[in-house]
Parts: structure tokens; sequence; C-alpha cells
């Protein structure tokens, strides 16, 4: 059954059905959902199901950063909506997004323990991570809220990191692996081939024409992996293709723009629009360019060929 999104405080009282419904949340932005996040959204349903409570996580749109420390924001790896489906698959009751605003982010750590654990979530249990803060210019740590749960009628249970190699995973780690290049390190700290989503649009025609048939990906997320050319997936119509997926600027056509175009192997369908998701498991080279765009379709067969050849490895 899938999760119960609700906006504003008002929405989940109405939810909720009054006071007497109790919850086990847990706090975050959740960027990503990787094995970090899913850890605890395990353990969260868990506590949920064996004390009758309504699994609750409370998340922020837009990120913090984005309010307080603008040029520092991070490249965010999902959409809001793509991190819902997320949380949603694992099994959560229910998400508040609180909007966050500068009225938020002015709360002290009891108030906003007061306005959302308490008097919003009626929290029995909260669970948070390792290196959790809350409140104003992050003045709460998990001691705080420890104690604050002492007064206020909620147990706090810290969740230890997972760490992988002796990395942390984390989605700042993630976004670093993706800028390199390293989507096989992200596809092990997310515990699934990091992907990109949205809509197909049109080419110039010149790839079909000249190189090979691609589908072209408009996406609506901030972080791109490092160009160059990847063995991939892509799912489209319902139906999931192997395939080699170029992140570039067409160098060999004297391209301006970035973009992110996908060869699938066994496909033969005149697709113009629709969706479209591309997933990430290994990089094979970098972009660039060639003298015409023969030598580059020749390169590109021998990409095709390497790709396949990877995925006969992996299963």
């Amino acid at each position: 059954m899938p999760s119960v999104i609700l906006r504003s405080v008002d929405e989940w009282r109405a939810y909720s059905h009054g006071p007497n419904r109790r919850t086990a949340v847990t706090i975050g932005n959740f960027d990503g959902v990787h094995l970090g996040h899913r850890q605890i959204l395990s353990k969260l349903c868990d506590r949920a199901r064996l004390e009758d409570l309504t699994s609750a996580v409370l998340t922020f749109h837009p990120h913090p950063a984005r309010v307080l420390r603008p040029a520092e924001a991070p490249e965010l790896l999902e959409t809001l909506e793509q991190r819902l489906v997320s949380i949603a698959a694992l099994g959560i009751d229910a998400v508040l997004v609180a909007h966050f605003d500068a009225a938020l982010a002015n709360l002290s750590p009891e108030e906003f323990a007061d306005r959302y654990l308490v008097n919003a979530l009626h929290a029995r249990v909260v669970l948070i991570g390792d290196n959790f803060r809350f409140g104003h210019k992050q003045a709460g740590d998990a001691n705080l809220l420890i104690e604050l749960g002492r007064r206020r009628g909620f147990e706090v249970e810290n969740v230890p990191r997972v760490t992988i190699d002796g990395t942390v995973v984390s989605s700042s780690a993630i976004r670093n692996a993706l800028r390199s290049g390293k989507v096989e390190d992200a596809r092990h700290m997310l515990g699934r081939p990091f992907s990109l989503a949205g809509d197909i649009k049109s080419g110039t025609g010149q790839g079909r024409l000249l190189v090979v048939p691609t589908l072209n990906l408009a996406t609506e997320q901030e972080l791109l992996p490092k160009i160059g050319v990847y063995a991939t997936e892509a799912l489209v119509g319902g139906k999931l293709y192997r395939a080699a997926t170029n992140i570039g600027v067409r160098p060999t056509f004297d391209g301006a723009h970035t973009s992110i175009e996908s060869h699938l192997f066994d496909f033969h369908e005149d697709v113009r629009s629709g969706r479209l998701e591309v997933r990430f498991w290994k990089r094979l080279r970098d972009e660039r360019r060639f003298s015409t765009p023969a030598e580059l379709r020749e390169q590109v067969l021998r990409d095709i060929e390497t790709a396949k050849e990877y995925f006969s490895t992996v299963g």
C-alpha cells in the first residue's frame, strides 16, 4: 500500500484522526534513499509493527541548504517525487513534507520538537542517524533530543551508520562518486544503480543518421555522472533494455549543451516521446572528439560491444 503524502501539519492532523494515534518517526532529507537511509527506514517499520504505531517520515522541501546557504547547496541526487516513491516502496505509512523556510529554520530545538514531534506527529519513538542535528543553527543533537524525549514522552533510538570498505555511506559520498564517474561505487552505496529519469526529447537527428539511433533524455535531476560513455540499462514503455549511454556535449558535432543519449540493444521502435529511465552500471571511457562521424561510429560500435561484454559478466 503506498505511503500517504502530507504537505502540512494541518494535513497531518486531519490524516491522523486526533491525538491518540502515536507514531514511530524518522527525520531527514533522504536524498538518494541510500543503504544508510534504508537501514533507518527498515528499523522504523519494524518498531512501528511491533508497537502498533504509524510509521512516519518527516522530510523537508526545499533542501535546507537552499534556504540557509544557497551558494553551498548540493546538487541533489533525486527530485522530491523520486524520493517519495523510494520511501513509499519501503513500506512507510505516511510522509510529512515540511516546507523549509526562514521561519522553520529559526525554530529552536525545543520549538522544533514540540511543533513537529509532539504536537503534530505524536511521536512514541524517534529514530535518528549518528550525525543528527536539528533546530536553529543545528543547535540540537542526539543528546538533547534524548533529554527532550524523556520530558515529552518519546523514546529516541540511534541507528549506526552503514559503511562499505571503510567508507561511510552518505549522500555526499555518492555525489562525489558520481562526479568522478565511479558509478559502481555509487551503486554499492545506493544498493541499486544510480538512475536518471525524465522525458524522451527529440535530438538533432545527426546521431541517428550518421552513427547509431539513440533516445535522448531530458531530466529534472540536478546531478549527472561525469561526462563520458557508460554501460547502462534503459527503462522505456515498461520494458528494460541494456544500453550504452553518452553524457556529454557531442564534440564531434560541435555541440554546446550537455545531452544524455542512449543506444538501446535490440530495440527497434521509433519512439519520440514518453518516459525514460537510464540506470548507470559502469563507466567505459571519456567523451572525446573524432575527426569524422565515421570514426565516431566505429568507436560507438566498440563501446556497444564492450557494454555487452560487461553485462555478460554481471548476469
